[in-house]
This record gives structure tokens, sequence and C-alpha cells, in this order.
């Protein structure tokens, strides 16, 4: 069993601020694998009819558990998650618990107590470069083309039965038992549209004919796919200037497997390589600063920055993604800072090994590596 560090310290980290852990993420992303790699935990799946009847009388439940960390496996399965949290939250002090759930959602719907103050959450994404070393395959390219759920990406054959498989149990499990949504033929349809557009602009209308729903109901659908982590909905950073673009945002398919499955790519030409470098450093920084209030810029001749990090109280960082460092070009962060020029610019680039500032016209831009943009955004 593979050992992923990054996330291991991430649970241990918030189990020193918080006893309480909800661990979210896409079925097949690593959650009951990375939950039994912990040290010392007890272990127990939620979805087995006698774990759930052991936890019917939870105080019963967690007497036996005292001093003990424990994984609760798809907690949600069980008929009030939230009572049982609370509970140890409130009258078991020395009990450490990390829950798990296929999406944040999945355990909304079922509690019916926020557990506030209570629980620390952790949203565990597809592969990340960390990862990629904890493997002992850090081939980014088949990271790109396989994506980054671990069962696809480590497979010695390609996986494309299993994307679909994958999107099969996804409309089974998590949008019939959560939504009861109808007309899975369009709903697949359009999940499908997504990922072989991903990247790009959304207009509810151009998926409304194609996948034979009402317009309200494509942007249902979107909220959904939203809602359950399987696309990120990214939208327009702006101060309401008329020259930016506020309103309209770019959805990005939540894995690179899928994208390129979805546009029928079996091998990746030098043309590809930029699109599903950018979909990687996106995935990236919500693994290191876990929220996906990530934005992007456009003015209305054009100029566009792929992402923009806006923090309450701090400047905004702008990142430009080219594979290369070789692809480097200042127009559109000229416009961007020419808005904007108290932001920080960076370059993320797959070739930068040392980190360097370029200054064009007065302007300046830090050229620096995915690890090295995380930390920044970390720290800063």
């Amino acid at each position: 069993m593979v050992h992923r560090l990054f996330w291991l310290q991430c649970i241990e980290a918030l189990w020193r601020k918080r006893r309480i852990i909800w661990l979210s993420g896409v079925r097949r992303v690593g959650k009951t694998c990375l939950a039994q790699c912990l040290d010392g935990i007890e272990y127990f799946d939620c979805e087995l009819p006698r774990v759930r009847r052991l936890m019917e009388d939870p105080e019963a439940f967690l007497d036996d558990l005292r001093g003990r960390r424990i994984v609760l496996d798809e907690v949600h399965r069980l008929g009030d998650p939230a009572q049982l949290l609370k509970i140890a939250a409130d009258h078991y002090r020395d009990i450490h618990i990390l829950a798990t759930g296929s999406s944040t959602l999945g355990a909304s719907v079922r509690f019916r107590d926020t557990l506030a103050g209570r629980k620390a959450e952790l949203w565990l994404t597809p592969i990340t470069l960390a990862d990629l070393d904890d493997f002992g395959r850090p081939d980014l390219k088949r990271r790109l083309l396989r994506g980054g759920l671990p069962p696809f990406f480590l497979a010695d054959d390609a996986p494309e039965r299993d994307f679909q498989e994958w999107m099969d149990a996804y409309w089974a499990k998590d949008i019939q038992e959560l939504f009861r949504l109808e007309r899975r033929q369009s709903f697949q349809k359009f999940a499908e549209l997504l990922m072989a557009q991903s990247g790009g602009l959304f207009e509810a209308t151009r998926f409304a004919r194609p996948c034979e729903v009402s317009r309200t109901t494509v942007s249902n659908y979107l909220a959904v796919l939203e809602a359950t982590f399987v696309v990120h909905v990214v939208r327009p950073f702006s101060s309401r200037r008329q020259s930016e673009i506020i309103a309209a945002p770019k959805v990005y398919g939540f894995d690179t497997g899928f994208v390129c499955c979805h546009r029928g790519w079996h091998e990746l030409r030098p043309e590809d390589l930029g699109l599903l470098w950018e979909h990687f450093v996106l995935n990236e920084v919500h693994a290191c600063l876990q929220t996906r209030d990530i934005r992007y810029w456009r003015d209305k001749r054009g100029h566009e920055v792929d992402f923009v990090v806006a923090r309450r109280g701090r400047s905004p960082a702008a990142i430009e993604c080219k594979w290369s460092a070789r692809d480097v070009e200042w127009t559109n962060l000229r416009a961007f800072l020419g808005q904007y020029p108290t932001a920080t610019a960076y370059i993320v680039t797959v070739d930068t090994t040392a980190r360097s500032t370029r200054r064009h016209a007065g302007l300046s831009a830090t050229v620096l590596s995915l690890r090295e943009l995380t930390r920044a955004l970390s720290e800063a």
C-alpha cells in the first residue's frame, strides 16, 4: 500500500487542530487506501450492515474506543452520521475520527447538524506531484493521459473502459442517491461534452440541443457536477471594470484522464500538452490551498490570464501556465498588471528548474516550477 505522505501529513496536522476530520473526494481517488495507511487506527467500513448496527448506539460504540484513532469510511451511509460525530466531539475528547465520503454534499445532505467548529475538512484531489513521487512513477505525461485516479494511473493497460464504468457508478451511487435525477442519457451526455470541451468558456444554451434538455436543466446539471467535484467552475476575477468579462465562467473537468478519454486522445501530441498542463496546475493549487475559489481573468479585447488567486486582504496572484519556458510571452500579463499593478505575477512551466524574475516594460513576473508555485502561494 502506497503512503501518500503529503496527504498523511495534512491529516496529522489537522488532527492537532480538530479531533474530527471530514475527508472528501470523488470515488476511486484513494480515500480508503489513504485512511488505512494511518498509524494506529481502528477502521470501520460504514457500507457494511453489521458495522452500521454497531453504531446504532453511539455511546456504547464510542465507549469501547476511548483513546483511539478511528476511521469511519463512507460515513454518510449511516442513518444519522452527524449525531455520532457530534457526540464524539462533545463527550469523547480522547477519540480522533477521520470520516470519509464521496463528496462533501454526500455528507451535508445527511447531516442534520453542521458540526460547525467541531470538524476540519480535507479534500483529496487526484494525484499531485508529491503523489507521483510516492507512487514511484514520476511520469508527468502518463499522469496527464491516464489521469489522477490511482487505479487508472497505475494500471498496466490503458483504462479506456474504466472511464465509462466510473461514470456509470457515479450516476448510480452518487447522483441517484443524492439527487434522484431522471434522464440518465442526457446527464451523461452533458458530462461527456463538458469533459471534451474542458477549459473553455461555458454557455448553457450550447449544450441544451445536443443533450435534449432545456437551458435551465443544463444549469441544474452543471450545479450537480460542481457540487460532486466532477467539474470545477472557474469564475471571472473582476473589480467590475467595463473592460472586463464579469459573467462567463470556464469549466474544467476534475481529471485529465477523463478529458483525454472524451477528446479521443490515446497518445499526447505536443499541441495537447499546454491544455492538460493547465488542468494539472489547477489540481495542484486545489490540493495546496484546499479551496475551489480560483478565478480566471479576461478582458473584452481578448487578453486572458489562466488563474487568479485572490484572498481577502492580499493582493491578487496571477498565474500563467506554460508547458515550456520558451513559450513565455507578456501580452496577457501586461494587460492584467496594467489593471492591477499591485498583483503578483507567476509563470509556471514544466521545464523551469531555477526560480527567476523576468521584467518587461517596467513590469515583472516570476518564472518558476509548479512545486515553487504552490510553496509561494502557501506562504503568501
